[in-house]
């Protein structure tokens, strides 16, 4: 279970809340005619209110066995006036003690509180939830085969969403006056079997299996490579101020196996810049290593079965392709870089003098060191390389301040997903058909607003975010200097069940977080600040090509405090995860909380108002790591 996460409402705060099963033993304690101090964990509004308002129904008002069951729901009220209110987590103490009231009329009263105590939505709310979901059922459909980037689907989905903008108002803002930016391409297919990893150590030679226990890395540099050389563990090849994996060692000409993932103890930032897939492998390449193995963890494999990722190895990778027709983020010098599931790692090690499961516990203490391995590895690999060109859709909402409105606030949602996988198309329901609909929802929220922001507001579908941020990185190279202030990026909002909160990642990291927890207020909603960072959300999506270009962003997403005490948000993520997420089963007919995807889009639409008519530009905070620009490189899963 994710670790429970404080708000940030500036309210105080405790990490205390009463679950089903400790509500379940206090009504059965009072329904014995035992007295029961209640104690209200003020965490949301109608859960709070079910809570207050029930143990009241099944009490006795004074005390005296007479039953004055009326007395004592009028005072839940009252307590309901103090509670119900949007506090972040707030432990309110209740020193009262009461009988049980056996009452059929009041029983049939508490069975009818959760419809009672919910908040309904407007019937213009309503609408606007309607239209999120006809959206989303839209884009997940089979005709769009899965908006794999580059493909005939992916641009019929852009089409889609073309049309939505200028129904909606908005003006074209994509290449030539058009709602079309162009993003070039380069994309390498692995070839089945085309590719070996062979340890070579004391006159013996293992072949580890294709697919099974290895795959190389699709490579847009090399249609075919090999290379053989000695290996060096470098632990997690990770350099950043205070740590330096690669001290003391020579990689030059040799093949540098890693640990994926990151280090224990690595900020948040540091981890984003410098623990990534490719981030790791530019260090390894600047050190002079000729290829590279990634080693994953027991840790990844609960997480993230090797049996999903071997499932779909002949999905693409792609890089933004330059005029020379070359990769932008190439690094030729790695001939062949290949992954190796946590359980044939000991294959790699023979010999070494240490085993896997060792190593992955050395990782987990922070105790890892990197050591040469005996004899050479041999690796290969094959691929189809090919020029493709996919885009990004733009429309803006022109600013009303014609002295600010070329600074631009940017709505984003990448529209791209999975495509066809092993015959079955993976429609992408949540990730991300839901967060374009969101986004195209937000649009309509400010186009009909009596007044206009004072900056321009850019409303942008991005392409291949799935390949590694590709269309936002891609967009964000194009823009003018000094023309993006801020983004707002949607993708993959978990929304199972009702909640009180949304969550966000990068909120602490920028000043962007007073205008959201302004808007947030106004709306009866309260932030969660990054509630689930096991997971590096900030890094994962396309706001992270704005904030690797300095420019301060938020990621936002699905909330994690339902609404009801009988329902669990940060569960419902973690099954999502666990059963859909990149699945064929990722479809629209699963739980969505449509309601909540419609507030949402209302609290994207405030923030981005607000900060569009704020006084200055955004900044990030001193300390957050990403006040100037960095080199722009793309970010892979892990």
């Amino acid at each position: 279970m994710p670790r429970a996460a404080s708000t940030t409402s500036g309210k105080p705060t405790s990490t205390h809340t009463t679950s089903s099963s400790q509500v379940s033993r206090s009504v059965g304690a009072m329904a014995d005619h035992s007295s029961a101090a209640m104690t209200i964990a003020a965490i949301r509004p109608a859960s709070r209110l079910e809570g207050v308002v029930a143990m009241a129904a099944f009490a006795d008002g004074d005390g005296d066995g007479d039953g004055d069951g009326a007395a004592m729901v009028s005072r839940a009220w009252w307590w309901a006036s103090i509670v119900a209110r949007p506090a972040g987590v707030v432990r309110y103490p209740a020193p009262m003690h009461y009988r049980c009231l056996p009452s059929p009329l009041l029983t049939a009263l508490l069975l009818l509180l959760p419809l009672a105590c919910s908040r309904a939505p407007t019937a213009q709310q309503q609408a606007g939830a309607a239209r999120i979901e006809a959206d989303v059922r839209a884009l997940s459909h089979d005709r769009f085969e899965g908006r794999l980037t580059a493909s005939r689907g992916f641009e019929g989905a852009a089409d889609h969403v073309v049309r939505r903008m200028q129904a909606l108002g908005l003006e074209p803002a994509g290449d030539a006056g058009g709602w079309l930016q162009a993003v070039p391409l380069l994309r390498a297919t692995r070839i089945e079997h085309g590719g070996e990893l062979r340890v070579r150590r004391d006159g013996r030679d293992r072949a580890l299996r294709w697919q099974s226990d290895f795959l190389p890395e699709p490579s847009v540099d090399h249609a075919v490579a090999q290379v053989e050389a000695p290996a060096v563990f470098v632990g997690h090849g990770v350099r950043v101020a205070g740590r330096d994996d690669y001290a003391g060692l020579d990689l030059r000409g040799r093949i540098a196996v890693l640990l994926d993932g990151a280090p224990v103890g690595l900020d948040p930032v540091s981890d984003a810049l410098h623990a990534s897939r490719q981030a790791k492998l530019r260090e390894a390449a600047r050190h002079g290593a000729v290829g590279a193995v990634f080693l994953r963890r027991d840790d990844d494999e609960r997480a993230w079965p090797w049996s999903r990722i071997a499932a779909h190895w002949h999905e693409p990778a792609m890089q933004l392709r330059g005029r020379d027709d070359r990769g932008l983020d190439s690094l030729p010098g790695l001939r062949v870089v290949a992954v190796v599931r946590a359980g044939a790692a000991d294959a790699v090690l023979a010999g070494s003098g240490t085993d896997a499961a060792t190593l992955f516990q050395a990782g987990r203490d922070g105790r890892v060191r990197a050591f040469p391995l005996p004899g050479t590895l041999r690796l290969s690999a094959r691929n189809a390389i090919d020029r493709v060109q996919s885009h990004n859709v733009v429309g803006r909402l022109r600013g009303s301040d014609p002295g600010l409105n070329d600074e631009h606030v940017v709505l984003s949602a990448h529209l791209d997903h999975l495509g066809i996988a092993g015959g079955r198309i993976h429609g992408g329901a949540v990730d991300n058909a839901l967060g374009v609909a969101v986004m195209l929802e937000s649009a309509r929220v400010l186009a009909t607003q009596p007044h206009r922001p004072r900056r321009s507001v850019l409303f942008l579908a991005t392409t291949g975010e799935e390949q590694g941020l590709l269309g936002a990185r891609w967009f964000v190279r194009a823009a003018p200097r000094g023309a993006l202030i801020s983004n707002l990026n949607l993708d993959m909002p978990v929304l199972a069940v009702a909640t009180d909160d949304v969550g966000v990642a990068g909120a602490a990291l920028s000043d962007l977080r007073q205008p959201l927890h302004d808007a947030a207020r106004e709306l009866d909603v309260s932030v969660s600040a990054d509630p689930l960072p096991q997971y590096a959300m900030f890094q994962r999506s396309d706001q992270h090509a704005f904030a690797r270009a300095g420019i301060p962003a938020l990621y936002l997403f699905g909330g994690v405090d339902a609404s009801s005490w009988r329902e669990d948000a940060r569960a419902g993520f973690t099954r999502f995860l666990g059963q859909r997420y990149h699945d064929v089963d990722d479809g629209p007919d699963q739980a969505i909380h449509w309601p909540d995807a419609e507030r949402l889009a209302r609290l994207v639409a405030r923030t981005g108002a607000r900060v569009a008519d704020a006084p200055q530009r955004p900044a990030w905070v001193a300390t957050a790591g990403y006040g100037g620009t960095v080199p722009d490189t793309p970010d892979t899963q892990r």
